[in-house]
């Protein structure tokens, strides 16, 4: 709980000096107030979180934090539990689409083990943070104890504080795997929110019909059961959450505390990013909402949270993908800002008199 507590002590507001600086360079630069929109907007958030008036994107990372879920006892996935641990040895020899999407946006994907089912083998080139052997089914009592779930988060922390102390980057991103990880984000987003989880559930990985009544079912099962209190992000975690999810919100605090821009990804990341929120408030103005997933509730989350999507691709792969796929247009806002002319320096009239 050291680590957890001295990491959200560290979150600051974003400077608004740097911010001010920046908003007087894009008055001088050579088009009309306003015109490059997002763009504008994103790149004044950078130099806030960053605090300097050039902010950079060039260098990125995508954190992808691997588990299991005990409530795939319910028959929640159209996949089977094994599918976890193959694709941590599809993520490391760089063959999913998140080592394709991340090679195209200049950033490394690291993987983690936060509690994957099965013990990965020797030598793998994974960070190993095994809180447990995935979690517990939520629909027969809490995922996982109190103290488990600050430790998820605190792996996160550690990851993060690892890799960018072995190799500082610019900015980051949330990915995740886990069969069964959205029946725990919808249940957390249903807490969380406020929302029913008929209204917040969806297909995942491509369930039919029947599977997603029963998966609705069981959300409202674990919610009645283990009852967590809204205002209290670790005992939703605690109750109805993933170890993974646990630590792509400590990842999003980490970032938020080495002054980090962290670009969210889809649903998993959303229930993160939600956890994050409600354990250190200030987290959400270093976040950056990727894309809005196809996923049943995503919009709901990025809207609790107060987060426009930058990109709407109806992506709901998961993985990491549509957050590196943002960090594309991160980096233009910086070189946007840092690159291009203003009015002076290229002798360009501002206005007709």
């Amino acid at each position: 709980m050291v680590l957890l507590t001295r990491t959200c002590a560290a979150i600051e507001p974003l400077d608004a000096k740097s911010q001010e600086a920046v908003l007087a360079h894009q008055a001088r630069l050579t088009k009309p107030a306003g015109s490059l929109g997002r763009l504008e907007a994103l790149s004044v958030q950078l130099a806030g979180i960053q605090r300097t008036k050039t902010p950079r994107a060039e260098q990125g990372a995508v954190l992808v934090m691997a588990a299991d879920h005990g409530v795939c006892q319910e028959g929640v996935s159209a996949f089977p539990q094994e599918v976890t641990a193959q694709m941590v040895h599809n993520f490391v020899a760089g063959g999913a689409a998140i080592n394709v999407l991340g090679r195209l946006a200049g950033a490394r994907v690291v993987v983690s083990d936060v509690g994957v089912a099965s013990d990965l083998p020797d030598g793998l080139p994974v960070h190993r943070k095994k809180v447990g052997y995935g979690t517990k089914n939520m629909a027969v009592g809490p995922a996982m104890s109190r103290e488990e779930a600050v430790a998820a988060v605190e792996a996160g922390i550690e990851v993060f504080n690892v890799e960018f102390e072995r190799a500082p980057f610019d900015i980051c991103a949330t990915g995740d795997m886990g069969i069964g990880n959205t029946t725990a984000s919808s249940a957390i987003a249903s807490v969380i929110t406020g929302k029913s989880p008929a209204q917040l559930t969806g297909r995942g990985t491509g369930i039919d019909d029947e599977a997603l009544k029963r998966k609705i079912a069981v959300i409202e099962t674990a919610i009645a059961k283990n009852a967590p209190n809204p205002g209290d992000a670790i005992e939703v975690l605690a109750a109805v959450g993933g170890f993974e999810i646990g630590a792509l919100a400590g990842v999003i605090l980490a970032a938020a505390a080495r002054h980090v821009p962290v670009v969210i990804d889809g649903y998993i990341s959303g229930a993160a990013a939600l956890i994050a929120a409600g354990i250190a408030p200030l987290s959400r103005q270093y976040m950056i909402a990727g894309h809005v997933s196809a996923d049943s509730g995503h919009a709901a989350m990025l809207e609790h949270l107060g987060l426009a999507p930058l990109l709407d691709l109806g992506l709901r792969l998961g993985e990491g993908t549509g957050a590196a796929l943002s960090i594309l247009l991160c980096r233009a806002a910086c070189r946007i800002l840092n690159e291009m002319a203003t009015f002076d320096s290229a002798g360009v009239a501002e206005k007709a008199e």
